[in-house]
């Protein structure tokens, strides 16, 4: 939507209709963005029925600004959700540390969340505990536990964060290595005795999604993240430039085993030559925080403007 509005026209026309309305510049967004997705949403609809809901997802996200606040997060997660009233409309919720209890919140609300900036293993098991504890209490209080969930986990900006930082045998591993241990995490708690417990009441897994999964070296391969993290039952948010190559020469030679492969190594070679994953992993998600408020700021400042021109 940033790019969208802030650098075309293509919004014009419906910032001029909505300013007379009196809404407020984020209440003015967020009536855009709804009709989009809500318009989306429909046309996905037959995939999301024929696949019984497990594909033909849009999202939308909350507030950036409500990263750190989770009553807040909660609040305006249900009233999208309320609103937009599509069953195939996830609403994207940051995997911080506040962000837990809003998850498990929203689950257990009936809310579909997309749990984003997920950059370690233990993000993705915070996440996934966060679900898993909104789907039991939705089973104490006698409601169906088919509350769906993806847990996105950012790939690239780890490769970009350390290419200057590591001999050139270790670069463009790093995110590749971080994904598979995350994929042995899920598959892990998805053959634990607690999830089997809420699968056996109807749940339905929170699954893995591989995002930010664009290549960011121009040295490396255009596809590089998407034949190695080619797994079962996991999804992967490319850009339309990286679907298209994929689609031209890309090749999947095999999938992720379920212990992660060789991660494990990799990740100790990585430590070898002074990369901490914990620290690194931290300061990523919070950069990407801060890169969310950045643009969302950039945003409304756009709206801002447009709206004072159409007055």
């Amino acid at each position: 939507f940033d790019q969208a509005i802030t650098h075309s026209k293509l919004y014009d026309s419906d910032i001029r209709r909505l300013v007379s309305t009196g809404l407020s510049t984020e209440a003015l967004f967020f009536e855009l963005a709804i009709e989009d997705l809500t318009r989306a949403a429909e046309l996905f609809a037959p995939i999301h029925e024929r696949t019984a809901g497990v594909d033909g997802w849009v999202s939308l996200e909350v507030s950036p600004l409500l990263a750190y606040d989770a009553k807040a997060t909660v609040r305006e997660a249900r009233a999208l959700h309320e609103k937009a009233h599509r069953g195939n409309l996830f609403i994207k919720i940051p995997g911080t540390r506040e962000g837990g209890p809003a998850i498990e919140e929203a689950i257990f609300s009936g809310v579909p969340i997309n749990v984003t900036l997920l950059f370690t293993r233990d993000h993705y098991l915070a996440a996934a505990d966060a679900y898993m504890r909104g789907l039991e209490r939705r089973v104490e209080a006698g409601l169906s536990p088919d509350v769906r969930s993806v847990a996105s986990f950012f790939i690239s900006r780890w490769d970009k964060a350390t290419l200057d930082k590591v001999p050139a045998r270790d670069r463009d591993k790093l995110g590749i290595a971080i994904g598979q241990q995350a994929y042995a995490a899920y598959r892990d708690v998805l053959d634990s005795d607690r999830w089997q417990r809420l699968a056996n009441c109807g749940a339905r897994a929170q699954r893995l999604l591989f995002a930010s999964t664009g290549t960011k070296d121009p040295k490396a391969s255009d596809v590089l993240y998407i034949g190695a993290l080619a797994a079962p039952n996991t999804v992967n948010t490319m850009p339309e430039e990286t679907l298209l190559a994929f689609g031209e020469h890309g090749r999947v030679d095999g999938v992720i085993p379920p212990g992660g492969g060789d991660s494990e190594q990799v990740l100790a070679e990585f430590g070898r030559v002074g990369i901490d994953i914990i620290e690194l992993g931290a300061r990523l998600q919070s950069e990407g925080a801060k890169s969310f408020n950045d643009s969302w700021q950039d945003l409304t400042k756009a709206i801002e403007a447009k709206s004072r021109a159409f007055k």
